[in-house]
């Protein structure tokens, strides 16, 4: 047995000695000859079954002894500590209890003073306890990782009650490989699982704001839209918050996936035997139930959902770099390309042409119980408001490209005819030449082209494309007051500035002007009240307004708070744009307005279309005699059972009504 530890006022401890030359208790020892050393004196005995060898003596000499001082040199100065226990047992083969946060034992752990041991040490099943949690956290992260949806829809509890086959290929692999190679790729699942992990919450971001998932080539330019959504929103030092806590988020799943992986392939190769015989266990019950279609609450309980999602992944990059491609050659072919410029839109002569984009102004406004009521008594009182004031409108609908944001794919699709439903086909079409509907007009040279843009907040090349002679964004439009959310102006303003800058003012040829109403942009909270168009002035008046308006924050995140809303705000820019035409229009005023998508999912509803409402107001009737073939409603309100089209069919309908002859 060891020695007990010494007490704190006792001398130094004697150089220690090996287990196999640890002598009995001296009680126990033979009584030594008269000339013998004192064992308690020196710290050693002699075994019984030696007791003829010779003893070495106080005149032993320094050359004799010195075989035993190279033997333990590190134990002649301290007594073996817990971790150097731990270590040393480490290396005999039993790191498997040490590892589990077994308390030290073994030769020597006697000799280590209670105050001095490691907690584990000193409480052993609190020790436990915890080792026991923290793998079994490390478990649930790695299955939640393995079988996590990227569909809000099928976030069920049923679907983290599967069984994933790779987590049985997993724990395979790593059973078998050696240390090293074990480690690295146990960092490598788990760099993968973080990855799969992040892109997956991605997924249902997109699937909540664009009602579709992430594209992992093309997406990535949408995060400085996002940063800077959430500046115009919740201010630049909020924005700046929740991107620093998105960077911390994402570091962390990187970070505890990959220990977390590690540390199961640690346990695994500590608990070999029994780890075996589990893997076996699953991987036959998987093949079982697979074979069987074993569904538990409705779903698959054999699952493969990691290596689904990441072969759907694959195919969807290829899929976009073969769209790309094939898209490029799409968009070079042009029906009206070499159309002469006297020969586009000659019907329209003379008018003055507005095109005019509501943000987010769906088909679920229209329909929808709980924003229909107001919207569509305000769509039924401005269509009563036209035709007192000498005006007539159509109506259909239009499938946009675009759902839940990226407004830009929408106006693009309308205006160039082609069909542009990512940012890779935005990007080949605004670079090249393909006629929008807005150009068609400039070709001609008739008409001075502009673009209002209250949305746009630095330079915007794109101007050109689409065949504007002048664009104001919202840096020229004149205003000096608050903006509402993202919104960096109320609607009224904006035509109010065009009235201002472009409309009022003489000029010598018709306009066609590209307008965009921005105050029905989420999170509509809070959302401006139309005032006398002669209070307007410099956009001051509107402090007060925005000050008394909602909150995001007490509406965004209400389903019910943020539908009524949203048709608040849809009211607004509808009120806003009939007005402006019934006050400012003439007998040659021609508006085309329509919504760009419907609003995500949350106020639209999951899995709603993707239709927006479309009209046509004209003063002069023999504009809308020329599209009666359309089948559109009278009004601007389209009824349910209106022709819906898809929105890139528009700009070629519509160069054709009017006259345009096809040149391809």
């Amino acid at each position: 047995m060891p020695e007990a530890a010494p007490p704190a006022d006792s001398t130094p401890p004697q150089k220690a000695t090996t287990p196999a030359e640890q002598p009995n208790p001296p009680a126990e020892q033979p009584n030594p000859s008269a000339d013998g050393p004192n064992p308690s004196a020196a710290g050693a005995g002699t075994p019984a079954d030696t007791a003829d060898t010779p003893i070495a003596t106080p005149s032993t000499t320094e050359d004799e002894e010195a075989p035993a001082e190279k033997t333990e040199p590190a134990l002649a100065e301290a007594p073996i500590s817990a971790g150097e226990e731990a270590s040393a047992d480490a290396s005999k083969g039993a790191s498997a209890a040490a590892g589990e946060g077994a308390s030290v034992g073994g030769e020597g752990a006697a000799d280590v003073p209670p105050a001095s041991r490691g907690w584990r040490a000193r409480h052993p099943g609190a020790g436990r306890s915890v080792t026991w949690t923290v793998t079994s956290l490390a478990a649930l992260l790695v299955l939640f990782a393995l079988l996590m949806p990227n569909d809000p829809d099928r976030f069920r509890p049923a679907v983290f009650l599967r069984l994933p086959v790779e987590a049985i290929f997993g724990a395979a692999v790593l059973m078998v490989l050696p240390k090293t190679l074990r480690l690295i790729t146990a960092v490598l699942a788990g760099l993968s699982l973080g990855a799969m992990t992040v892109l997956n919450l991605l997924d249902l971001g997109f699937n909540e704001f664009l009602g579709r998932g992430f594209n992992v080539v093309l997406d990535w330019v949408l995060f400085d839209d996002a940063r800077t959504y959430l500046e115009d929103s919740m201010g630049k030092a909020g924005a700046v918050g929740v991107v620093v806590a998105v960077i911390v988020l994402v570091i962390a799943v990187f970070a505890l996936m990959a220990l977390s992986v590690v540390r199961l392939a640690n346990l695994l190769a500590r608990q070999s035997g029994r780890a075996t015989r589990a893997t076996l266990v699953a991987g036959t019950v998987w093949v079982a139930c697979s074979a069987l279609g074993v569904q538990f609450a409705g779903v698959q309980f054999a699952a493969r959902s990691t290596a689904g999602a990441v072969q759907n992944r694959v195919d969807r990059v290829q899929a976009t770099l073969k769209d790309e491609a094939e898209f490029a050659k799409i968009a070079k072919k042009d029906t009206f390309a070499k159309t002469p410029p006297d020969q586009l839109v000659p019907d329209l002569r003379g008018k003055d042409v507005i095109f005019a984009f509501i943000e987010s102004y769906g088909r679920s406004a229209i329909e929808d119980p709980i924003m229909a009521p107001g919207v569509d008594a305000t769509l039924d009182e401005k269509t009563a408001e036209l035709t007192e004031a000498g005006y007539a409108a159509k109506s259909g609908w239009l499938t946009s490209a675009t759902y839940g944001g990226s407004s830009w794919l929408g106006h693009s699709t309308f205006l160039s005819g082609l069909w542009i439903s990512n940012q890779a086909r935005y990007r080949t079409v605004t670079a090249g030449e393909h006629l929008t509907l807005t150009g068609a007009f400039q070709r001609t040279g008739d008409w001075r082209t502009v673009g209002i843009m209250p949305g746009v907040q630095k330079s915007w090349p794109e101007g050109s494309f689409y065949g504007l002679d002048n664009v104001y964004d919202s840096r020229e439009l004149g205003y000096k007051g608050p903006k509402f959310s993202w919104s960096t102006m109320p609607d009224q303003y904006a035509l109010s500035a065009y009235q201002r800058l472009e409309h009022g003012k003489k000029r010598d040829k018709p306009l066609m002007s590209e307008i965009i109403l921005t105050s029905s942009h989420q999170p509509w909270a809070p959302i401006p009240k139309t005032i006398p168009w002669d209070e307007v002035g410099d956009g001051s008046v509107y402090k007060d307004i925005q000050k008394e308006g909602k909150k995001a924050s007490d509406v965004f995140y209400d389903s019910t708070k943020v539908k009524e809303e949203y048709g608040k705000s849809i009211q607004y820019s509808v009120t806003s744009l009939i007005d402006y035409v019934v006050k400012y229009g003439d007998k040659n005023t021609v508006l085309v307005f329509l919504g760009d998508h419907q609003p995500l999912a949350r106020v639209s509803g999951d899995h709603a279309n993707r239709d927006v409402p479309v009209s046509i107001v004209a003063h002069d009737k023999s504009v809308l005699d020329k599209i009666d073939d359309w089948g559109w409603t009278d009004g601007i309100k389209p009824d349910h059972t209106a022709p819906v089209w898809r929105m890139d069919s528009f700009r070629d309908r519509f160069l054709t009504a009017y006259g345009s002859t096809p040149h391809p």
